[in-house]
């Protein structure tokens, strides 16, 4: 089932199915901004990751000395959420643990996702807690694909990512689909090329330590795009498929990230893991607006 939210500047659409933002549309341009899922290139829209980020080594994990399966990005994407509350500009969605989830990950959960519009800005927030009487372990993540590019008259190369704060930030590579977190490298570039050969190794990934970071997703002429604020997120991805000319380019606030090459495959020592204690709660959020 999809529903929507909608005020004067924006019409937003989400799928009960992973709790999925599904459609970005700017009433005011009648522009599209969200990528629509053409199964050629990549089929999913901005799947939430859940309850891992990225890949696990061999796709398992070890807690407790029992071992675990786990697909990349975690089940959340793949799961039925409800609709735990609307109002004429926010949504909450909600997933729970259950028989299925608890038989590859043995973790009580509540997972929220609060979508709201302010004017020209959709907020999103991820609201994790733990019910249980024992820790919880997670990293949670979105993967939002916006069209470029957005316009006919226009070419993929012609956009840019723009960074803002212009810093030193830390750029973490992967080595297949693995985190090499221990040679990471300064990333001193005020902006990211859009181009096939920029995503010929994956996604480019920053470490931004919860520092509210400003990524503008446009052409070099600025006419529209998507200036997007990764809150209190760690990490940031910016990926589109290479050497496929799919085209859309996803800006992914993390808060985690895949299993480094050098994992020890335990979860409690996997890199960008959170711990919730008992009864606890975690929050992170992200905002995107149209322009």
């Amino acid at each position: 089932m999809t529903v929507s939210l909608e005020n004067e500047f924006l019409r937003v659409s989400f799928s009960e199915h992973g709790g999925e933002l599904v459609s970005l549309f700017n009433k005011k341009n009648k522009l599209e901004y969200l990528w629509q899922a053409d199964s050629k290139y990549w089929g999913r829209h901005a799947p939430v990751l859940f309850p891992i980020v990225g890949r696990l080594k061999d796709d398992e994990y070890l807690y407790e000395q029992h071992k675990y399966l786990m697909k990349q990005h975690g089940f959340a994407r793949d799961m039925d959420f409800e609709i735990e509350a609307r109002t004429d500009k926010q949504l909450i969605f909600r997933l729970k643990s259950n028989k299925i989830t608890l038989e590859k990950y043995p973790f009580e959960f509540v997972l929220r996702i609060k979508y709201e519009l302010d004017l020209d800005t959709l907020n999103v927030d991820y609201l994790v807690d733990n019910p249980s009487t024992s820790q919880l372990l997670f990293s949670v993540g979105g993967h939002p694909a916006f069209n470029v590019p957005l316009s006919t008259t226009e070419e993929f190369s012609d956009y840019q990512v723009v960074i803002s704060p212009n810093k030193t930030y830390q750029q973490i590579h992967l080595q297949g689909n693995y985190s090499d977190s221990r040679h990471s490298q300064p990333f001193t570039a005020n902006s990211i090329d859009v181009n096939r050969e920029t995503f010929k190794d994956d996604a480019v990934i920053l470490k931004l330590d919860e520092e509210g970071t400003i990524l503008t997703l446009t052409t070099k002429q600025e006419k529209n795009g998507i200036r997007f604020s990764t809150g209190n997120a760690q990490y940031v991805g910016v990926w589109s498929k290479y050497p496929d000319d799919a085209p859309f380019v996803c800006i992914e606030p993390w808060w985690g990230l895949a299993d480094d090459i050098n994992t020890s495959g335990k979860l409690t020592e996997k890199v960008g893991i959170h711990v919730l204690e008992a009864n606890k709660s975690f929050s992170g959020f992200y905002k995107i607006q149209v322009f």
